[in-house]
């Protein structure tokens, strides 16, 4: 299973242009931004450079992120790399009227619910962030380095359903990618094509 899923993943490596931007590959560096949380304070990709960052394009309307979330899975992870000085960004590039996006005090009981566990909930409604980095759905996960290169871009696991039994037997190239470069070691899955909904981005 776990050798066949890394073969996969070359090959949908092999063919990560399809799926990122110009700017928005493996090997180079983020492209900088400015985003407000959900409690107005703003955060830049470079006040966080020396630190590991992960992405995480959210929507918790949306059964794939319920998946991860209902089971804990992504707070689980959340709360293991935090812990280790890795700043966890959840995203939400969901326009005004649209699912996924929530009014503060929406957002504030699906957060405690939940209880997640991320550094900080950016707000993209313009859809210009998730755009730049060519977030196609959510969860949509991107991994970046201390020196603000991006390392890992994709899917947060190689099974792409809505069922939360099968979390257990899924590799999950987040933590994978974290462990290994974190330990100093080669990041052996770079990108895996990335499952979920739709980013709900505003209209044209």
């Amino acid at each position: 299973m776990r050798k066949l899923s890394i073969v996969i993943a070359m090959i949908l490596f092999a063919t990560t242009a399809m799926f990122a931007g110009e700017t928005t590959k493996i090997g180079n560096k983020a492209p900088e931004f400015t985003l407000k949380d959900d409690k107005g304070v703003e955060h830049k990709i470079s006040d966080f450079a020396g630190k590991y960052v992960v992405l995480e394009w959210v929507n918790y309307d949306c059964p794939f992120v319920k998946k991860h979330y209902e089971s804990e899975n992504m707070q689980k992870l959340q709360r293991e790399f935090t812990e280790k000085g890795v700043i966890w960004l959840s995203v939400c590039s969901s326009a005004k009227g649209k699912q996924g996006n929530f009014t503060k005090a929406e957002l504030e009981k699906k957060k405690k619910a939940y209880n997640t566990a991320e550094t900080a909930y950016l707000i993209d409604e313009s859809g210009e962030v998730g755009k730049m980095y060519n977030a196609k759905v959510t969860p949509d996960m991107v991994i970046i380095n201390p020196k603000q290169e991006i390392i890992y871009l994709g899917a947060i696991d190689n099974i792409p359903s809505t069922d939360k039994s099968d979390i257990d037997e899924a590799d999950n190239y987040v933590m994978q990618a974290l462990n290994s470069a974190m330990n100093g070691k080669a990041v052996e899955v770079k990108s895996f094509k990335p499952y979920g909904c739709s980013i709900k981005y505003a209209d044209k």
